[in-house]
């Protein structure tokens, strides 16, 4: 399409220009879209907002994607400046958060509401104002809440300090305070404040496992105006178990059991582990320690030992499939895995890596010496009604839909590479070859294969009849050198049955040595197609230990680990509660948490989360829509544009 039009036209674009001449069928239609792409291109570029490792905690997740990580708070002390109270510019925020909770309490503080809801209105007004100014018109009236779009845009392209429309203006806002409105016209603005003030939001992997809440996660994320998901491995457990494979569904079942979130599994799912909890109870009549649930609120005593009984009974099911796989798939390098056959019954002892430990479990029923990985046949029934209760499940699926759609391995968007484990090393620090089928795979090469070989497998899953063509799932949750993983094995089975804890190190793949290295990052960003001095690398996955003095930013900025503890089973470690990542038309910024609290403690006390928003690069001019990827898709749109109008010109189209 670069070639210039002259007296003849190559008749492969003549037919394209005829088929744009559709959607612009004359010179005033093509010419009024170059001016408005034009325009668009020189619009600021939009906030993306970046998480990582929500791990189902709901509340802090709905926090930061409120609060857009602090930026909605950065606008307001811009805007009011000195004029306002730290107070009320904390209310403010609060407002904008949860404006149906603030407003409730305010009923009760307030002793003049309408005072209240029109100094409310005007700051409301001045917020969204600012937040939507990057945006066309058109863009900001689509996403104008139903039933005050009109009424909105008056308010957002009128100044009301213009002498001729003051009294337009400010009868407005008196005329919502009169006929009882202020209340939903609240509400509706401060919902329009959150939506535009982030422009596309990414997910770098685990929304599943650890909390409860990843269905309402998922139920926000679907129903988000921009988004997009990067895997990550606790997310392709779940993907897998509603394919249909058992293995990853005991997994599942045996992570929710962990952390005491069965009842969510089955109140937000609607999974059916009654033949699970019957068969539990009848076998494990006794249990471990180590399988009463970590759970976050205080469990009756025989609540909390009918979980560990069923969390046994499902780990037993699960390390039996995990050896069935290993079996099976010879060439995934995950021999030293097979533990089971390594169990000494009458010494009470298990061989791992060589090395004889001591258990602190001698008690298994269902296990055959003879042969250890066959399941029993009443294991076998529990799993197979609990695959229909997982695969038959319609409302998982629309969420597992949702992130094969929405979703993928990596993502390279706007300069910078998203993923959320790692790209698999070799001990030199060069591309693991991986060999997958009958071919080998490397870097770029490799993610793509694992994506493609996922797809496969969701998309043929009616009519998969052997466990093995799922077996693509279990590898990137596990295996040595999945992309999502990132470790040589994953030590489950020591956690559980041996005390020793250098059992239980999980040595992590060379990657995450090299990741400090500034030219080892570049390395990566090339091998993606990125060669631009800005592009970074955003990465989640391992958390970031900042009570040990670790920083999220790596490689002299080429490398971010946005993982710094969402998850309050790591906070312990981590010492904070995660990061966040802003990258604006101004630059990049990171945002560091302190645990979150709750949504009362935000609303009564206006508290926050955002402990410090630091900056990381500063632009010395804004980036414009120009300099993004949608940038250069409209820029080529103008360039086709520019051709049919000279085609127009010329005569070559009517």
């Amino acid at each position: 399409m670069k070639t210039e039009l002259k007296e003849t036209m190559d008749p492969t674009e003549l037919k394209y220009l005829k088929l744009l001449a559709k959607q612009f069928p004359n010179i005033q239609d093509a010419s009024r879209e170059i001016i408005n792409l034009e325009a668009i291109l020189n619009l600021p570029k939009g906030t993306e907002h970046f998480l990582s490792d929500i791990h189902g905690e709901v509340e802090p997740f709905l926090h930061i994607l409120k609060s857009g990580s602090g930026i909605i708070r950065k606008k307001i002390d811009e805007i009011m400046g000195s004029t306002v109270s730290q107070k009320e510019k904390n209310g403010l925020a609060a407002l904008i958060y949860y404006p149906q909770e603030v407003l409730e309490r305010q009923l009760v503080l307030e002793p003049d509401l309408n005072d209240y809801y029109e100094v409310t209105l005007h700051r409301l007004v001045l917020v969204c104002r600012e937040v939507s100014s990057k945006y066309t018109r058109s863009k900001v009236r689509k996403a104008l809440p139903k039933g005050f779009e009109y009424i909105m845009e008056e308010l957002l392209h009128e100044q009301e300090n213009e002498p001729n429309k003051f009294q337009y203006y400010d009868k407005i806002i008196k005329t919502i305070i009169e006929i009882g409105q202020a209340q939903p016209f609240i509400v509706a603005l401060s919902e329009l404040v959150q939506r535009l003030a982030i422009d596309r939001l990414h997910i770098i992997g685990d929304i599943y496992d650890r909390g409860s809440g990843a269905s309402v996660i998922m139920d926000k994320l679907m129903g988000y105006h921009s988004v997009d998901i990067q895997w990550g491995n606790h997310d392709v457990v779940w993907m897998g178990a509603c394919a249909g494979s058992t293995l990853c569904i005991a997994n599942a079942i045996r992570i929710s059991a962990r952390y005491g979130n069965l009842d969510v599994m089955e109140e937000d799912y609607g999974i059916n582990l009654l033949p699970l909890a019957k068969f539990a109870l009848e076998t494990y009549p006794e249990v471990e320690d180590q399988f009463l649930p970590k759970s976050k609120e205080p469990l009756l005593e025989q609540e909390a030992k009918m979980i560990a009984q069923m969390h046994k009974a499902i780990s037993v099911m699960m390390f039996k499939l995990e050896g069935q796989f290993i079996l099976r798939n010879p060439e995934m390098g995950m021999d030293d895995r097979l533990l089971l056959d390594k169990i000494d019954h009458a010494a009470g002892t298990v061989e791992v890596g060589g090395k004889t430990y001591p258990m602190n479990c001698r008690v298994f029923p269902t296990l055959d010496p003879a042969d250890p990985h066959a399941l029993t046949p009443e294991e076998a029934e529990v799993l197979q009604k609990l695959r229909s209760s997982f695969v038959g499940n319609d409302k998982l699926q629309q969420h597992v839909d949702f992130l094969f759609s929405h979703g993928s391995g990596y993502l390279v968007f706007n300069n910078n590479l998203l993923y959320h484990g790692c790209i698999p090393l070799d001990e030199d620090g060069e591309f693991a070859s991986v060999r997958l089928g009958t071919k080998s795979y490397k870097g770029k090469a490799l993610l793509d294969k694992f994506e493609k070989l996922a797809r496969e497998a969701y998309g043929r899953r009616r009519e998969i009849g052997e466990q093995q063509e799922l077996d693509i799932f279990w590898y990137l949750w596990t295996g040595p050198y999945s992309s999502l993983f990132g470790k040589k094995a994953m030590t489950t089975f020591e956690r559980y049955f041996i005390e020793d804890p250098e059992a239980h190190k999980e040595e992590k793949n060379p990657y995450y040595t090299f990741m400090e290295d500034e030219a080892f990052c570049k390395k990566v960003l090339r091998e993606f197609g990125l060669e631009d001095p800005r592009a970074r690398i955003v990465n989640g996955h391992v958390p970031v230990k900042v009570r040990k003095g670790e920083s999220p930013v790596k490689a002299n900025g080429r490398l971010i680990v946005i993982d710094g503890g969402l998850s309050r089973a790591y906070q312990k470690v981590t010492g904070i509660a995660g990061y966040t990542l802003i990258y604006n038309s101004h630059g990049m910024l990171i945002a560091a948490h302190e645990p979150f609290q709750s949504a009362k403690d935000s609303i009564e006390n206006g508290t926050d989360i955002v402990s410090s928003l630091s900056i990381l690069e500063n632009y010395p001019g804004r980036l414009r829509v120009a300099d993004t990827d949608v940038g250069k898709m409209l820029q080529e749109d103008v360039e086709d544009l520019k051709k049919l109008l000279k085609a127009y010109q010329l005569g070559f189209i009517k």
